[in-house]
């Protein structure tokens, strides 16, 4: 499966929160640590951060991304989207790779 995900703190919590300029990568620098840790095939762009793997392994690096970020705040924000589609593994640049080629041929 693929798992789409942006979290983000709000409020301040023990570690701080939003800083001065409304920024909130600190919080999110963490939860990215933790996906490249999770060693899970994954990429991260400028609004989700995408994990490839099973159920249990993708929603548990979720959970702690949201763990570390609630550090950050009093609250935590989550928006996550998710692809299952089982027997199929390679897709987060399989997809893209098909798609590429389909623009190719038109």
């Amino acid at each position: 499966m693929l798992v789409a995900f942006s979290v983000a703190p709000t409020g301040v919590g023990e570690c701080g929160g939003v800083d001065g300029s409304g920024s909130v990568s600190a919080a999110v620098a963490e939860a990215i640590r933790v996906v490249r840790e999770s060693g899970l095939p994954n990429r991260t762009d400028s609004m989700f951060t995408t994990l490839e793997g099973e159920w249990d392994e993708c929603l548990a690096v979720v959970k702690q991304c949201c763990e570390v970020v609630g550090r950050y705040g009093s609250r935590v924000s989550l928006v996550l989207k998710a692809d299952i589609r089982p027997g199929h593994t390679g897709e987060l640049t399989g997809k893209v790779a098909r798609l590429e080629s389909a623009l190719d041929q038109a």
